[in-house]
């Protein structure tokens, strides 16, 4: 699909933050595009230290907190539904717009359509032509339904990116009246089974890893951050017509991202509060 030429904000960060920072920092762009006050917005960033990210609705217990302080990995709550997420050694997106950007319209489901399809395009350019991302057929009926996993990388969405049936990049959706926010992790290296250590379910990390990937297991080479943000990058400008301009976040998105740091992200009633 064609889209109207447009002009996005880039901040791109290759020195990765804290979870409880990054987590505010994806929210204080939302509500400033949402307002009005800032443009829409491609943020491309790390994790420093590793951390456990629970979804919006995931229950506090899903966590093994003793396990995680032992090895020094934070645990977030994120702004997004969905489960389990480690968050380390990955290239992590967030793409922010305002509700009538026609490249996110449509129902969730088909809005993730537009940066699956960026995604898509990025990984080709790395040398990975064989992923995917498909659409659920709601024209046939599940009549089995999916058991509860904590891990998310276990169960692809609508328009994730799979290769060989396998997830390679997990992504969720925030809505606001006025904008969107889309994030997403690529994981680029380590054992993606690694994840069952910081879960009190203790899910099987052979199932995990026969479920998901990261993108060295699905090379058979190491990426580094650099060279899969350069590539994102490139990607944004072929398929969504864009033209993207690195700039700062403003001074109000910074006097938000602080409160939120305080008040949520970095606040244990947060973290805790399911």
């Amino acid at each position: 699909m064609r889209y109207p030429p447009a002009t996005w904000r880039l901040l791109l960060e290759p020195h990765p933050r804290p979870g409880a920072l990054n987590m505010a920092i994806d929210e204080a762009v939302l509500r400033a595009v949402a307002a009005g006050n800032a443009p829409p917005t491609l943020r491309l960033y790390g994790w420093l230290p590793p951390a456990l990210t629970l979804g919006r609705g995931q229950p506090y217990v899903d966590a093994d907190v003793v396990a995680l302080q032992r090895d020094g990995i934070d645990l977030v709550r994120r702004m997004t539904g969905g489960t389990a997420v480690l968050n380390r050694d990955e290239l992590t997106y967030a793409a922010v717009v305002s509700d009538d950007e026609p490249r996110f319209s449509g129902i969730i489901a088909e809005s993730y359509q537009g940066m699956s399809a960026v995604l898509l395009c990025a990984l080709a350019h790395l040398g990975l032509t064989s992923a995917e991302a498909k659409g659920r057929d709601r024209s046939v009926k599940q009549r089995v339904s999916r058991p509860r996993t904590p891990v998310c990388f276990e169960i692809p969405s609508d328009y994730e990116i799979t290769v060989g049936g396998r997830k390679l990049v997990g992504s969720s959706q925030m809505r606001v009246r006025g904008a969107i926010l889309q994030h997403g992790s690529l994981p680029l290296v380590g054992d993606v089974g690694d994840i069952s250590a910081y879960l009190s379910e203790r899910p099987d990390p052979a199932r995990t890893r026969s479920l998901a990937m990261t993108l060295r297991d699905a090379l058979g080479l190491a990426v580094s951050w650099k060279e899969a943000a350069a590539a994102v990058i490139e990607a944004v400008s072929e398929v969504l017509d864009l033209t993207l301009v690195e700039s700062p976040l403003t001074s109000d998105e910074r006097r938000h991202m602080e409160a939120l740091l305080v008040e949520k992200y970095g606040n244990p009633a947060w973290t805790t509060r399911l």
